[in-house]
């Protein structure tokens, strides 16, 4: 009895032990390669010159708020067509965290008054002037990455969650991988009837890191 008792009590310690480092940021090993691995200026030109139905698109990320101690990391994403670099389409963090040892979230925010934000992806400490607590969450539209395989996550939205309506939609879904100096992004717009009234339509966009 006194041996099983131990062992309940090593094995709950071992557990407490784990969630906490996991909770304190000490040991968020998969989150800092994974963000590691986002973090740059990448843009699709090569697959638009190879296929004409993909747009030329460049999709910056980089840190702002940067805290090692925190559980969480906050990248600014703008992304604008590569001919019209001051007029993005797209501006949101994503607040990334570790839910498990091999699973990551990415949870989405709006930002407040974002055109004065353009660009500013080049400046990280412009966001100094907001917080956290200023941003608008995109309710539905957090994606779930999983580890593949070293320096290789795939993950995707949950299922019509993510509600939109761009272009007469009625729910918007994103399918990403990110490797090695890439980042594949598949985003689609589908109605309540479920079919696709946005996106790409053979497969996701392929970004290249060139900075």
């Amino acid at each position: 009895m006194r041996n099983l008792l131990l062992l309940t009590l090593s094995a709950s310690l071992l557990f407490t032990l784990s969630c906490s480092s996991l909770k304190s940021g000490s040991t968020n090993k998969e989150l800092d390669n994974m963000v590691n691995l986002m973090i740059g200026s990448f843009n699709s030109a090569a697959q638009a010159k190879m296929d004409s139905t993909y747009y030329d698109i460049t999709l910056h990320m980089y840190p702002i708020w940067v805290n090692p101690k925190s559980n969480k990391r906050y990248l600014y994403v703008e992304q604008t067509v590569t001919a019209m670099p001051d007029k993005p389409y797209r501006q949101r963090v994503y607040v990334i965290s570790q839910v498990s040892p091999t699973q990551l979230q990415s949870v989405i925010y709006k930002i407040p008054d974002e055109k004065s934000y353009v660009g500013k992806w080049a400046t990280p400490k412009y966001f100094d002037k907001i917080s956290p607590a200023d941003l608008e969450i995109r309710e539905g539209c957090a994606v779930y990455m999983n580890k593949v395989a070293t320096n290789s996550y795939k993950g995707s939205t949950n299922a019509k969650d993510c509600k939109s309506t761009l272009r007469g939609a009625s729910y918007a879904t994103s399918i990403v991988e990110i490797i090695s100096g890439k980042v594949l992004s598949w985003d689609q717009g589908f109605d309540s009837n479920d079919k696709q009234v946005w996106g790409a339509e053979k497969a996701g966009y392929e970004f290249i890191k060139y900075k």
